[in-house]
């Protein structure tokens, strides 16, 4: 389906092997719950890679990209629980990319995606224009593609130091734009990686420089809807 907002927090990390099971615990328990319970996240995502580095990528859908920087989320990444400063610290690779949603379309949800991140030398409006009508007409080739989404990254957002990101000990990576594919099975995923949505075909309409990509399964979601309803 299309993405809930219009404001998307784009996270890859991998983890110390020692805090694996620990992390993915407290992801499922607390912190995708602590985290959509705020003000304008509407869903939470986490996934394991089946190919691609690093190895977990999850992302939070919010109303704007303005909820990624409120007072609500600073209070809380300036107040991390114990259980987060546990698992915060054996971090690895961490990228995290305040984005806006360029566009987003789709029915339905898929159970696998394949995250995309590269830079670009055009003006957004063309790179954006020349994906959409690239990729929306091999989603529509394609059964097993059910979404595809085109994020912008706001790479000077996010970069202030919070007790959340002294944690992991290092500045984060971030993203220029980050194109998301979502299919119901990885076969659909890796065809449309060889035909319509190679490097060389996105570069043809305006990716460029250092395309970083991996494909994902889904491990876990959880919506705004899902929590209230539990309470």
């Amino acid at each position: 389906m299309a993405l809930l907002g219009k404001g998307v927090l784009a996270i890859w990390n991998g983890i110390k092997p020692e805090a694996e099971g620990d992390f993915v615990a407290w992801h499922v328990r607390e912190h995708i719950p602590e985290r959509v319970g705020l003000p304008g996240f509407l869903r939470g995502r986490r996934y394991v890679a089946l190919d691609g580095h690093p190895k977990y990528f999850n992302f939070y859908e919010t109303a704007s990209a303005a909820d990624l920087s409120s007072a609500a989320y600073q209070a809380r990444l300036n107040a991390p629980t114990d259980w987060t400063r546990q698992v915060v610290a054996h971090f690895l690779d961490t990228s995290r990319t305040i984005c806006d949603v360029a566009w987003s379309t789709g029915l339905g949800e898929g159970g696998f995606i394949e995250a995309i991140s590269f830079e670009t030398a055009l003006a957004p409006d063309a790179l954006a224009s020349n994906l959409r009508a690239q990729l929306n007409a091999a989603r529509a080739a394609a059964p097993g593609i059910v979404g595809v989404h085109l994020l912008q990254g706001q790479t000077q957002a996010g970069q202030s130091q919070t007790a959340e990101r002294a944690l992991r000990g290092g500045p984060d990576k971030v993203a220029a734009w980050i194109l998301l594919i979502e299919g119901s099975e990885p076969e659909s995923l890796r065809k449309l990686r060889a035909e319509a949505g190679s490097n060389s075909e996105l570069e043809r309409h305006g990716a460029a420089r250092a395309i970083s990509r991996g494909l994902y399964a889904l491990q876990f979601a959880l919506t705004k809807t899902e929590i209230a309803n539990s309470q």
